[in-house]
């Protein structure tokens, strides 16, 4: 049995005319031989009747004292009502099928209400179903504990829902359907001559989407990748093929981007600010402290520079008025530069060519942008510069290493 997994966003499924487009995916599928299982998120996005946010609205305008629990079992019903009406389209285009919930579809979560975590699927009632030539149409974003509780598994779940059925079901390949026709070298909103990737490894993935590509969740792609399962985004208003991502020789081979640069995409992240901490004390007997005092509060840090009387680093903008007052309270002298943004150039090949960071420092200086900070791994550069100029550096980065050719 060929299994491939589908999962249609919440533009795919928000009118009739939409889903009418994400039907005729699933029945090209069903032609070529494959069992579809498909995974929908919630219709529509902030303001349409059914959509997450809008449930949120509904249940917070009464009071917004409501606990975690009650406020995933009202998340789940977005989900759920847009696998109901996929279900009866299909059944309107004479196609068997059955609609299942998370939990009944065999994904089992943590009670870590709002941003549950997987912890085993059960895919035997989903393979019963297949069997029996039906496609199975699974609302995203949700799971069960196994106390039978309702969970959802963070913003942008129903990418790693359907990830994670691919996962466990050994499926052919799980297919992202949206409403922009790949992955891109650059936000289409920001740089309009952006292109599609046609290709990238799930390494390349990974670090686009936590760097700030929004075209899939970060989380999903770590199930696909320990399967080695392709993964292939989409537009379901187009016949275009879209990203795939897989590992060593893709199986398209003939779509494989063959751009000389190392870099395959330039990414942005707003909502930082820059902290940096002196002290007068000897070098390696208070560092660790700044550090401390933040984890205990819980409070994540990035971009992280330790120099002899002081250590720079960025959280982010909501953390930066708690971050102050507590490295303050411990005798600290802080300086603060809210309203950044972190830039990142992303290409696995990077560190076998010379001269990135030049051409990167180089592009941003003739446009007049200061870069207050900088790191880098061996697929990610990333410099730090203020808000303001993010659109411009990410339009400047992009030229300069003719990403759009």
């Amino acid at each position: 049995m060929k299994i491939l997994v589908q999962k249609f966003g919440g533009t795919s499924v928000s009118t009739e005319e939409s889903r009418a487009c994400a039907v005729k995916k699933i029945q090209e599928a069903k032609q070529k031989g494959y069992s579809v299982v498909t995974v929908v998120s919630a219709m529509g996005r902030k303001g349409a009747p059914y959509a997450t946010d809008t449930l949120i609205g509904l249940a917070t305008g009464i009071t917004e004292n409501i606990r975690n629990r009650e406020l995933d079992m009202i998340m789940t019903c977005g989900e759920i009502i847009s696998a109901v009406v996929m279900g009866q389209e299909l059944t309107k285009q004479g196609i068997d099928n059955i609609v299942l919930t998370g939990g009944q579809a065999g994904i089992v979560t943590d009670d870590n209400f709002g941003e549950a975590r997987i912890i085993e699927i059960n895919p035997q009632r989903i393979v019963s179903y297949l069997e029996q030539d039906k496609v199975v149409v699974v609302a995203g974003f949700q799971g069960m504990t196994k106390l039978n509780e309702n969970t959802t598994i963070g913003r942008g779940g129903s990418d790693t829902t359907a990830c994670a059925l691919g996962a466990a079901l050994n499926a052919e390949e799980v297919e992202i359907y949206t409403d922009v026709d790949g992955v891109k070298t650059a936000d289409p909103r920001i740089v309009k001559e952006a292109k599609t990737l046609n290709y990238i490894t799930y390494s390349e993935a990974e670090n686009l989407t936590n760097q700030g590509a929004k075209v899939i969740h970060p989380k999903a792609v770590e199930y696909v990748k320990r399967k080695n399962i392709p993964l292939r985004i989409r537009s379901t208003f187009s016949d275009d093929r879209g990203t795939l991502i897989a590992e060593g020789n893709p199986i398209d081979s003939l779509l494989i981007w063959e751009s000389k640069c190392p870099i395959l995409g330039i990414t942005q992240m707003a909502g930082i600010s820059q902290i940096t901490v002196y002290s007068d004390e000897n070098k390696g007997t208070w560092e660790y402290r700044v550090f401390n005092i933040l984890a205990n509060a819980k409070i994540s840090v990035d971009f992280i520079n330790i120099l002899d009387k002081e250590v720079c680093f960025t959280v982010k903008t909501k953390d930066m008025a708690p971050s102050i007052a507590l490295l303050e309270k411990e005798g600290f002298k802080v300086k603060v530069i809210k309203d950044c943004a972190k830039i990142s150039a992303v290409g696995t090949h990077m560190t076998e060519e010379p001269g990135i960071m030049a051409m990167l420092m180089e592009a941003l200086t003739e446009d007049g942008i200061t870069v207050l900070q900088t790191a880098d791994s061996n697929v990610t550069i990333w410099c730090l510069v203020e808000e303001k100029y993010m659109n411009q550096a990410v339009v400047a980065l992009h030229k300069k290493f003719n990403l759009e050719v």
